[in-house]
């Protein structure tokens, strides 16, 4: 039974006009049956079982980049789009694609292109990009360090320097990069991988003179202190040879096996982490606060860290398509990934 049907049968019958007892206790009858039976449709409403909300299965990875992600949670874009996000705790880009790969996850929150590119050759589609992370001078992300007290004011005067890296092949290969362009050569100095969570208190301790490092490890550093930044931008700069041109090193990745079983849901995922992006770039003093209690941002940094800029893959032009590409295959270059990659096969459009 429908509302309008409801009133219908509620509506009280024409009484003669004037006092008349008899029509005044009919329309009170009637009156009383209509609040009854409204109430009733009321209540019916009320248990009608609302459905459920579409799960997906997300991994992430608590960094700063990780941010549109806590953005659509938090602001409740995810939940417009009835979508209800799982996080799945994963540090770095291996276990994220490991789980991708088995279908563990849904999607990456923030995954390095070179290690998604990488896990394409091993299963075609496992990684798609709905968006990518820029990163250069202005939008800061890697970057060289020095600890408080060494000489160096340039990458070029790290020789002889004991570097620490983020960890991974990607890192690794991008700090030798620019060492290299800079007129270093392997054995002018020593560079060992070292997990995140332990820059700050390497820097502090002297253990090592320089690192290259990300967000917002170096802005903790800067705050406390222990260290200063001789360069930022590093990818853009040495790889793609323009300090403001786009690096799209990471971006949120979703595998092909999600899109083609449940289209629907992707489309609405890709939907709300859109609205975060352009809530992030448009309004970044406030997007930072999301950082703090989700992120590895202390809170005394987070009005102070610097902001990536984040990218829809449907919102690359020629040029930032061009761009990602000379980043890839600068990648087989030096023998991170085995062949080229068309990163315009990875890059999924809603």
């Amino acid at each position: 039974m429908t509302a309008r049907e409801l009133v219908i049968i509620a509506e009280p019958v024409a009484g003669a006009k004037g006092s008349n007892p008899e029509g005044v206790e009919m329309r009170n009858i009637h009156a009383i049956a209509r609040r009854h039976l409204l109430a009733a449709f009321a209540l019916m409403l009320a248990t009608v079982p609302v459905s459920a909300q579409d799960k997906v299965k997300v991994g992430v990875f608590p960094v700063s980049s990780s941010l549109p992600y806590f953005v659509a949670l938090e602001r409740g874009f995810f939940k417009e789009q009835n979508i209800e996000p799982e996080m799945v705790r994963l540090i770095g880009g291996p276990p994220n694609v490991a789980a991708m790969i088995t279908n563990q996850i849904d999607a990456s929150a923030v995954l390095v292109t070179i290690e998604g590119m990488n896990a394409n050759l091993k299963k075609p589609g496992v990684a798609m990009y709905i968006s990518l992370n820029s990163q250069n001078k202005t939008y800061q992300m890697e970057q060289f360090v020095v600890r408080k007290g060494h000489p160096a004011k340039s990458i070029k005067d790290l020789k002889g320097a004991k570097i620490m890296s983020a960890p991974g092949p990607a890192n690794v290969t991008m700090a030798k990069a620019a060492l290299a362009a800079a007129g270093l050569k392997e054995g002018d100095y020593t560079i060992d991988q070292l997990d995140m969570s332990q820059h700050v208190n390497v820097m502090q301790a002297g253990t090592f003179d320089a690192g290259y490092t990300l967000e917002p490890n170096a802005s903790t550093m800067r705050k406390m202190g222990v260290a200063q930044t001789i360069e930022t931008g590093v990818i853009a700069h040495y790889v793609l040879g323009d300090p403001n041109a786009n690096a799209f090193v990471a971006g949120c990745a979703l595998t092909s096996d999600f899109v083609k079983a449940r289209p629907d849901v992707a489309k609405r995922f890709a939907a709300a982490w859109a609205k975060a992006v352009q809530f992030i770039n448009n309004n970044a003093p406030e997007a930072r606060k999301h950082l703090a209690k989700n992120t590895l941002t202390p809170e005394d940094v987070v009005d102070t860290v610097p902001m990536i800029r984040y990218y829809m893959a449907g919102d690359l032009n020629a040029k930032d398509t061009a761009d990602f590409q000379k980043f890839i295959d600068f990648s087989v270059t030096t023998g991170t990934l085995t062949e080229k990659v068309d990163v315009t096969k990875y890059m999924q459009r809603f």
